[in-house]
């Protein structure tokens, strides 16, 4: 399995799996309509309660990146549209760091500068 899990960070287990997943299915490492582990599979893979994974498996439907058959299992949901969703959030939660660095008298250029430097490669 792919999703590491974090001891020591802040983060609730749940999430660290919720987030690992996403990225698995955004990544396409996780194909559409590919079924997930199974709960008790999943929490024997990673030594955690099943409440843990089932938590993370309800999370993960509530966003839209999952869905269930009963009998059958969970689901990957994957799309254009999931990875376009995923980009607007993170695009705004930028926005809102930018917002920031103007507030505290950054230049939008010296900004878009610093970007540029740091993050291409």
């Amino acid at each position: 399995m792919l999703i590491s899990l974090d001891y020591r960070s802040g983060l609730p287990l749940y999430l660290q799996i919720v987030e690992g997943f996403k990225r698995l299915i955004l990544s396409g490492v996780i194909a559409e309509n590919e079924r997930l582990p199974s709960v008790r599979e999943l929490a024997s893979t990673l030594a955690i309660n099943p409440n843990t994974i089932q938590r993370a498996y309800r999370e993960l439907e509530n966003e839209g990146f999952a869905g269930s058959s009963p009998g059958k299992g969970i689901f990957a949901v994957g799309s254009n549209s999931l990875k376009e969703r995923e980009a607007e959030i993170i695009y705004n939660d930028i926005g809102k760091e930018i917002q920031k660095l103007l507030d505290i008298g950054n230049e939008f250029d010296d900004i878009i500068s610093q970007l540029n430097t740091r993050f291409k490669k």
